[in-house]
């Protein structure tokens, strides 16, 4: 196992359908550390810490997103580890 940290942009019709809530869940399942919020320009914005194969699974899932989103792009930047999150939260 590796840590990572990964920057994640999704964009497309991706907000008010619930992707914050499952992306938190998602990452819970997968034991991935970090947040989930919404930007102003209609995108949701991520940050993963954890194992890289697990952040890549969750990389993976916000190709899709929730049932009622419609995907258009995903961007990752990877980054150094930091080791600063506690678990998995929704911000607003």
């Amino acid at each position: 196992m590796s840590n990572a940290r990964a920057h994640i942009i999704v964009s497309g019709i991706v907000q008010g359908v619930f992707f914050r809530a499952n992306t938190r869940d998602t990452a819970g399942r997968l034991g991935v550390k970090g947040w989930v919020k919404n930007k102003y320009d209609g995108t949701v914005e991520i940050a993963a810490e954890g194992d890289k194969e697990k952040i890549e699974r969750l990389v993976g899932w916000c190709h899709k997103g929730p049932q009622g989103a419609i995907v258009k792009d995903v961007t990752v930047e990877w980054e150094e580890h930091k080791g600063e999150f506690k678990d998995f939260s929704v911000r607003y």
